[in-house]
C-alpha cells in the first residue's frame, strides 16, 4: 500500500534490517537483543524483561541507513552542518512521546503535531483517502500488544496467528543464548501480559479501553480499540508506560 502512494508522489522508500528477531531469539549461537517479554517468577509474581529490541531492530539500522545516505558511514565523524530532518507520526494523543534525536546528524520534527491532529484525525484523513484499513507499527508478536491486536491477528490471518502461538510456546524459557550459556530464565516468559499461554490467553475480554471506544463513538473507537499504549514505532515505542492491570488480564468485572 505505501508504495501504491509513495511511487507516484516520487517518494523513495527505503527498507533497512538488522536481522529476524523471532529467529535470533530462538538461536542458541546468537546474540539475542532482549525483548519485554512478561515473566512468571518461581515464586508467582509477574516481572518483565529488559527492552532492547526497539533500540537493536529499528532505530541501529535506520542510524547505520541514515550515516550511508550522507556520505558518512560509521565509524567516520559527521560534521555538524550536515544532518537529516527526520519527521515522526506522533499525535496528539500521545505528545509526551516527542523527543530530540540522539545524535546531531538527525533533527525530529512532528508534524501532527504541528498540526494539532490526534489519531481520530489522522483515521479521518486516511479514510478520506481510502486507507482506513493503514495499520499501526507494532511487530507480528510484540508482547505490548493489547487484547484486541491479538484478537485481530487471530481472527484475520491464521498463519500468522499460528505463528505468533508457536513463538509464544518456544520462547517459555527466555531466550536460547543465555539458556545454552547457562544463564536460564528462573521463570517462565510469555508474550501475553496475562502470562498465560497465547492459544489460552484470555484475549476475548474486552478491555476498559474498548468498551470507553464503543461508547464515544467510531472515529475514536479505532483510537482506542487498538489501545495508544499498545504498538511500538522507533521513536515512540508506546509500550514503555503498559501496566499491568486486573483489567488487562481479564479480572475484571
Amino acid at each position: 500500500m505505501e508504495e501504491e502512494v509513495a511511487k507516484p508522489a516520487g517518494i523513495p522508500i527505503l527498507r533497512v534490517s538488522s536481522g529476524n528477531i523471532r529467529s535470533d531469539a530462538l538461536n542458541p549461537n546468537h546474540r539475542f537483543a532482549s525483548m519485554p517479554l512478561h515473566i512468571l517468577n518461581q515464586d508467582g509474581r509477574p516481572g518483565m524483561t529488559r527492552r532492547q529490541c526497539t533500540g537493536e531492530y529499528k532505530v541501529k539500522p535506520i542510524k547505520q541507513k541514515v550515516r550511508e545516505l550522507l556520505g558518512h558511514p560509521y565509524p567516520s565523524r559527521i560534521p555538524k552542518e550536515i544532518f537529516v530532518e527526520q519527521w515522526v507520526g506522533i499525535s496528539t494523543d500521545e505528545f509526551h512521546r516527542a523527543k530530540d534525536a540522539d545524535v546531531k546528524y538527525m533533527r525530529n520534527r512532528h508534524p501532527l503535531l504541528d498540526m494539532s491532529w490526534s489519531r481520530a484525525d489522522c483515521v479521518r484523513y486516511l479514510t478520506s483517502l481510502g486507507l482506513s484499513d493503514t495499520p499501526k507499527s507494532s511487530c507480528l508478536g510484540c508482547p505490548f500488544h493489547g487484547n484486541a491486536q491479538w484478537r485481530h491477528i487471530r481472527d484475520t490471518s491464521p498463519t500468522e496467528w499460528a505463528d505468533v502461538v508457536e513463538f509464544d510456546a518456544a520462547i517459555r524459557q527466555g531466550n536460547a543464548r543465555a539458556t545454552a550459556s547457562g544463564s536460564q530464565l528462573l521463570g517462565e516468559a510469555f508474550l501475553h501480559r496475562s502470562r498465560v499461554p497465547l492459544d489460552r490467553a484470555p484475549i476475548d475480554h474486552v478491555t476498559a479501553a474498548e468498551r470507553e471506544a464503543l461508547r464515544i463513538g467510531a472515529d475514536e473507537a479505532d483510537v482506542l480499540e487498538y489501545g495508544v499504549e499498545d504498538g511500538c514505532s522507533p521513536w515512540a515505542c508506546r509500550g514503555e508506560a503498559d501496566a499491568l492491570t486486573r483489567d488487562d488480564l481479564g479480572l475484571a468485572t
